[in-house]
């Protein structure tokens, strides 16, 4: 059994399709095939069920492709660890992170390809679900996402490294922007521009509006934060931002910041690695990274710079 026949049953499993798999494998469709017929047969089993197209993988098929992630992960490590040894650190770090913690990945992954230069970071923008399920199947190194909420990471190692918190974005001649803090009542009668429902941040805010005794009807919602930004800049939205996207954005001109009423348990932002297995030797210099940078520190100094 080589490498590449569990990279090929990955690349098919990922495009679903033999001709798609061959491309992204940089090999001709019979190859793929063949090497695939050749390890269903030092296997003994079948893996992929065959029609006229591809129709998914046996049950068998699905077990041996968590043991292919788990081994392409592992021999990505040993190459990364002995790389390292030789020359200093080398390879890709594949990194994953929420939408809401993307703004302020800027602030590791620099001073990161400064101390090393031979690392490239391939960084994604994924959903809370999508990183626990990429994690697991070691199509990522690390991920930058919320940590004690309500969905299950599973068995991840985890270091956190801020706590989300959450200011009014509002015109600067709006009604609440001379005071110094607002409540989230208050806050949910204006008109907003939030992001959407099934996004994880929205969902920790319609929680807190409701603990408030509130509920936020946004006139615009969207799922980047970017968006966000460009329509509260016309001055007609307000918005609940948190306070790392000010790292990205900073305030709009004629915006103003103001902080809303302190939440009983602000959720925590982190880094997360797959719990099973050797954590990768690039992941773990990241995290070195990230306890010299203390973005906790970072973003809070950057906060009360803009409140001020």
């Amino acid at each position: 059994m080589l490498l590449r026949q569990l990279e090929y049953l990955v690349a098919l499993a990922r495009e679903r399709h033999f001709g798609r798999a061959a491309a992204a494998c940089h090999v001709s469709q019979p190859s793929l095939s063949a090497a695939i017929g050749k390890l269903e047969r030092e296997l003994d089993v079948p893996l992929v069920r065959r029609g006229r197209r591809f129709a998914g993988l046996t049950p068998e098929g699905e077990r041996v492709l968590l043991w292919a992630h788990r081994i392409l992960a592992d021999t990505d490590a040993l190459r990364q660890d002995l790389s390292r040894m030789r020359e200093g650190l080398a390879g890709t770090l594949r990194l994953g992170a929420i939408p809401t913690a993307l703004t302020a990945a800027s602030l590791l992954t620099t001073p990161f390809c400064e101390r090393y230069p031979h690392v490239r970071v391939r960084l994604t923008s994924l959903s809370s679900r999508q990183i626990a399920r990429r994690l697991a199947d070691f199509e990522i190194d690390m991920a930058m996402t919320y940590l004690d909420d309500d969905e299950d990471l599973g068995e991840m190692r985890a270091v956190a490294l801020y706590e989300e918190r959450y200011l009014l974005l509002t015109p600067a001649d709006g009604e609440l922007a001379g005071r110094s803090t607002v409540r989230w009542a208050e806050v949910a009668a204006l008109p907003l521009c939030l992001l959407a429902p099934e996004m994880r941040n929205r969902r920790i805010l319609d929680a807190h509006f409701a603990r408030a005794g509130a509920v936020a009807v946004a006139a615009i919602e969207t799922d980047t934060v970017s968006a966000l930004f460009a329509h509260v800049a016309t001055h007609r939205w307000s918005s609940v931002i948190a306070h790392a996207w000010l790292h990205m954005f900073g305030v709009p001109e004629g915006m103003r910041v103001v902080r809303l009423e302190q939440v009983a348990r602000q959720p925590r932002v982190g880094l997360v690695t797959a719990g099973a297995g050797p954590e990768p030797v690039i992941a773990r210099a990241l995290l070195e990274v990230a306890r010299e940078v203390d973005l906790r520190e970072v973003l809070d100094r950057l906060t009360v710079g803009y409140l001020a």
